[in-house]
């Protein structure tokens, strides 16, 4: 299958593969018509910039004209993994690829699958994979092949590596300006990233490079999803019932008088990992059942859960209000 991927690849096709994180949609990053056609397939506003995967840290130099001794650290420290990082573009990076900007998101994923096609890419003379989520711009983000095919049919060809293992996008650290920034939270635990870096992350601010995954609005189901305090929970499911409403619930902590009619309970894991793993399958679950709501029991606001809460911010932001 690999060599089939690159195949299409070479002939400036998509296809989708497995990252830890989520599903990629790939093309050629060096191919302007071929990065054209993700944009196309997706439905995503040109400005809107793509991450670059590579097969090691050697590739840095390729794609950034200069390369700080933070990204060698950082890369070094975590990749393969899902980090991305943010650095000033080299001149031949196509403008389709940065959303015309002066910088470049650049990751090497740590799915073994992934691995392999970067590398096979590589030595065929594809040195890096434009990748976005293999789903329509501002839907859930798909975390097996299964979901990427729903998306896309049977003609796109689909690598399957199985569940993805991390569950929600990589982290997006930017080291094109003074100081590093934190552009999007993920699972990598920020600590971590400040031991390696010897400073504290700074936040997004006006001017911040344009990234995947900063709109307002994302990630979202087609029926409306409401984040609720545990404690209103019992009495916002009542409200519901009162008015007829069929609700799906995503909780971690099983309510002591759960209600049962019109209610589909979706129990998640208690710890972050687990929790990260397993939430994009049950809100499109959830989204399929075509409820009138989805309710998500609120996050605790412990740094661990960071990303996860920023998915789901967004995501009821967006749902029940995209195409």
């Amino acid at each position: 299958m690999i060599a089939a991927a690159v195949r299409r690849l070479l002939a400036g096709d998509v296809v989708g593969f497995p990252t830890e994180t989520v599903y990629g949609l790939a093309a050629d990053a060096g191919n302007a018509a071929a990065v054209a056609r993700i944009f196309a397939l997706k439905g995503r506003p040109p400005d809107h910039p793509l991450i670059v995967h590579i097969a090691d840290p050697s590739g840095l130099a390729r794609w950034a004209v200069h390369v700080p001794p933070a990204a060698v650290h950082l890369a070094a420290a975590f990749w393969p993994g899902p980090l991305t990082l943010i650095l000033p573009r080299a001149p031949s990076v196509l403008d389709a690829v940065t959303g015309g900007q002066n910088t470049v998101g650049l990751r090497c994923p740590s799915h073994p699958l992934a691995l392999r096609l970067l590398q096979s890419c590589t030595e065929a003379g594809i040195f890096g994979l434009a990748a976005p989520s293999a789903n329509r711009f501002g839907h859930v983000s798909p975390t097996s092949a299964a979901h990427v095919q729903a998306e896309f049919g049977a003609a796109l060809l689909v690598l399957d590596g199985g569940p993805t293992t991390v569950g929600i996008e990589s982290t997006i650290v930017d080291l094109s300006g003074e100081s590093p920034r934190l552009l999007r939270s993920g699972m990598l635990d920020e600590a971590q990233l400040v031991a390696v870096l010897g400073q504290p992350l700074m936040r997004a601010q006006t001017g911040a490079p344009r990234v995947s995954g900063s709109l307002a609005a994302h990630y979202a189901p087609a029926t409306p999803l409401e984040l609720v305090a545990a404690p209103e929970l019992a009495s916002r499911i009542l409200q519901s019932q009162r008015a007829g409403l069929r609700v799906a619930l995503l909780v971690r902590q099983p309510l002591s008088t759960m209600p049962t009619e019109n209610v589909w309970i979706f129990n998640m894991p208690q710890d972050a990992a687990g929790y990260a793993q397993q939430l994009y399958g049950r809100i499109r679950e959830a989204d399929a059942l075509a409820l009138d709501a989805i309710l998500v029991e609120a996050l605790p606001t412990d740094l661990g859960w960071a990303g996860l809460r920023d998915r789901l911010q967004r995501a009821a932001c967006g749902a029940g209000r995209r195409s």
